[in-house]
């Protein structure tokens, strides 16, 4: 009940204080509940060849037109949606629980484990996302596992830089030290002191690693090396609707739109959330 409240409490101060933010957490939350219950709105089905007429223009009938198949594109963009979000938020899940595991491990530890950890994220911070896509589509071949393992090195050495730089800091508390005379072992300090006191900065950056994510998925996708056909994502729409751009410009607009409202809502809600958990950032001096 409290924690409904503290929503609720959220929520209200945004409408009044951020209208911004507010209406990023609009477009998101309606993205999200579009992408999840899509397959059981009444949009048609988005594998159905010649549904309509040819790179239809958008009609009553067919919202978002059709494509050179002849298929709905609104329900493909609404597939398209559920992918890209689906397989963002699995990789960066996944990324951030070895990104904050690791990042504590450096910053409590420090010495020998803190130089090893901080050396190897910066190994993995230099290569380029497109370069690491190319190298594990010819690996492991273009496809969803693809995708999430560029999404997930792409994005754990920001997650292990920022854990391990709360984490030296929440280290050197009282309570910490505490614990430690206390005879607590490492694994205890650092789960029931260390984890709790971080868990804002962690939540921070799993939005910001998230807008990122999605827009790896949509690069992998539109160069062919992320979902493939017949399944669709945001990306892999915007390369079908780029080779009829001169003609049935609709295509790359509907998926284009729909996409950038997506990384625009995320990052809007990540700034809410930052604001929220560190208020003093935002507090003007007087």
């Amino acid at each position: 009940m409290k924690s409904v409240k503290s929503i609720m409490a959220l929520l209200g101060r945004l409408m009044r204080e951020d209208r911004l933010s507010f209406f990023g957490l609009v477009v998101l939350t309606l993205l999200v509940l579009l992408g999840l219950l899509g397959p059981w709105l009444p949009l048609g089905d988005p594998t159905r060849i010649a549904a309509g007429p040819r790179l239809g223009p958008p009609s009553w009938d067919f919202p978002f037109g059709t494509d050179e198949l002849g298929r709905s594109y609104l329900p493909r963009v609404v597939e398209g949606i559920r992918a890209t979000f689906l397989l963002s938020i699995v990789a960066v899940i996944i990324t951030a629980v070895i990104g904050t595991l690791f990042g504590m491990l450096a910053g409590y530890f420090r010495g020998a484990t803190d130089h090893l950890v901080a050396r190897g994220a910066d190994i993995l911070f230099a290569f380029p996302a497109i370069i690491v896509g190319l190298l594990v589509a010819a690996i492991m071949g273009p496809g969803q596992i693809s995708a999430m393992s560029v999404i997930s090195i792409a994005t754990i050495p920001l997650f292990i830089r920022v854990v391990r730089s709360v984490t030296l800091g929440v280290a050197r508390r009282g309570f910490v030290t505490a614990a430690e005379v206390a005879g607590a072992s490492s694994w205890r300090v650092m789960g029931v002191h260390i984890l709790p006191n971080i868990l804002g900065a962690v939540i921070v950056q799993l939005t910001y690693a998230m807008s990122i994510g999605m827009i790896i998925e949509s690069t992998l996708s539109f160069l062919g090396l992320g979902v493939q056909p017949p399944q669709a994502s945001l990306g892999s729409l915007l390369r079908q609707g780029s080779a009829y751009l001169t003609v049935a410009p609709w295509m790359v607009l509907s998926s284009g739109i729909v996409l950038s409202l997506a990384i625009m809502s995320v990052n809007l809600v990540g700034d809410a959330v930052r604001d929220a958990l560190e208020p003093l950032r935002s507090r003007k001096l007087t």
